[in-house]
């Protein structure tokens, strides 16, 4: 019994420590230059000519990248645009990365030049709207994260005083035989 308390024990506390150093252990990332990030030049997939460049980079609260907007000048005939590419259909490819003299970056889309006409457009009204939305969605995983983490101490503590209450239950049993 006391074997399977430990086991018990030690499942408890290696989830509650898992769950509490997640964000720790998170791959560390390179060291990009906003700056030359600014009007790198934008490939499509399959497409070896530059479709347009990066026109701004948009950060989230915790200010990691979570979106690039790219202007595709005139883009399929469609007209100068600018279009919203979020993080994960994209990546940078580092060109002279040993001197920030000479620092430049291609930034590859992981889909077509159609494809990027049916993104989101960089507008004043989708800046807005993402932006209350974010804010709202933000406030949502705060609340949910604290009650998650009170929900799991109080099953961590529980399922320990369970534990604890079968072991005196089972050393009582045995002194009264």
């Amino acid at each position: 019994m006391r074997q399977s308390f430990n086991r018990l024990l030690g499942t408890a506390l290696l989830s509650s420590g898992i769950a509490l150093s997640t964000g720790a252990f998170a791959a560390t990332q390179g060291l990009y230059s906003a700056d030359e990030l600014m009007a790198a030049q934008v490939y499509a997939k399959g497409n070896d000519q530059s479709i347009g460049e990066v026109e701004d980079i948009l950060l989230g609260d915790d200010m990691s990248v979570q979106a690039l907007a790219i202007d595709t000048g005139n883009l399929l005939d469609m007209g100068e645009k600018e279009y919203i590419i979020q993080k994960g259909k994209f990546t940078v490819q580092t060109i002279n990365g040993d001197n920030l003299d000479d620092l430049e970056y291609r930034v590859n889309l992981d889909m077509s030049a159609q494809q990027i006409t049916q993104q989101p457009e960089y507008t004043n009204d989708w800046w807005t709207k993402t932006k209350t939305n974010a804010s709202k969605i933000w406030q949502n995983t705060k609340q949910n994260a604290s009650s998650a983490w009170e929900d799991t101490k109080s099953a961590t503590s529980n399922l320990l005083e369970n534990a604890s209450d079968a072991i005196d239950n089972n050393t009582d049993q045995s002194q009264n035989q």
